[in-house]
């Protein structure tokens, strides 16, 4: 029995499809469900390390509006909209003034989760099984990069806004996104992956990073605008919950594409080499 020759045709342009670098990422992120670990990383972030980062950034010393500053110069949006992310975390001297060494203990912990959440993230990418419990300290070296990461890129967005300054703060805001997501692949995957087939997926997570910073200023930022007429101080709540939803898909799909360029590239170097012959 033959087959239709036009089913045939669109047999042959879907498993093309399918084995495509697009194929491939469409379907890996299905199965590691990349969107549903995107929306996890966004809700557990605002619970469990937002509050902690508040106080963080108000014992600063050049804290400025604490973490709405830090916020709203990550969203990358206009002053107006900026404005409207400061006021809806209020005042920092007030976070400050009111958080005990309990709570603050207790912000300490509930922000160690977020970090057994990347690393979750990390080896669903990787297929790696889950890590054993004493490696819990890799989360606590990797939180305290996170915030001296998010120190860096506050820093450098608080230079002036000349041409100069501008390239250079953003060449210094690539090159610490990619270290630090690189680093932080290693780390939290305990070792078990090769530093030069984490690189691919750090570079990808860096320039993932400065797409969504684009589309911030596109979209988010007079979404932020209209939302905080329309709807008041959670308008703003959801904008920064959407974006945060962007950051985890970035985060656990940059890693996802590294390593299918990994993969890709050990491929072509075993065929070149003669021992992967091609099919």
């Amino acid at each position: 029995m033959t087959l239709d020759p036009h089913r045939h045709r669109l047999r042959q342009l879907h498993d093309r499809i399918r084995a495509s670098p697009v194929g491939l990422a469409w379907s890996r992120g299905r199965e590691m469900e990349l969107m549903h670990r995107a929306m996890g990383f966004a809700a557990l972030g605002f619970l469990t390390l937002v509050p902690l980062l508040i106080v963080v950034a108000a014992a600063g010393p050049a804290s400025g509006h604490g973490f709405g500053r830090w916020l709203g110069q990550a969203l990358g949006v206009s002053r107006d909209s900026r404005i409207q992310v400061e006021l809806l975390f209020g005042m920092p001297g007030q976070a400050l003034e009111r958080t005990t060494a309990f709570g603050l203990a207790a912000l300490c912990v509930f922000g160690l989760t977020f970090g057994s959440v990347v690393q979750t993230g990390y080896e669903k990418v990787w297929d790696l099984p889950s890590a054993r419990w004493h490696t819990m300290w890799r989360h606590v070296v990797w939180l305290a990069l996170l915030i001296a990461y998010l120190g860096v890129l506050v820093s450098v967005s608080a230079t002036d806004d000349s041409v100069i300054n501008t390239l250079l703060g953003g060449t210094v805001d690539m090159v610490s996104t990619c270290l630090f997501f690189w680093g932080s692949q290693r780390l939290l995957l305990g070792g078990r992956v090769r530093w030069r087939a984490l690189l691919p997926g750090a570079v990808a997570t860096a320039l993932g990073q400065l797409g969504l910073r684009l589309f911030s200023q596109l979209v988010f930022s007079p979404l932020i605008a209209s939302n905080a007429v329309t709807y008041g101080p959670f308008g703003t709540l959801l904008v920064a919950q959407s974006w945060l939803v962007g950051v985890g898909f970035v985060v656990f799909g940059g890693a996802l594409v590294g390593r299918l360029v990994h993969e890709h590239l050990t491929l072509r170097r075993l065929r070149e080499s003669g021992l992967y012959p091609e099919v």
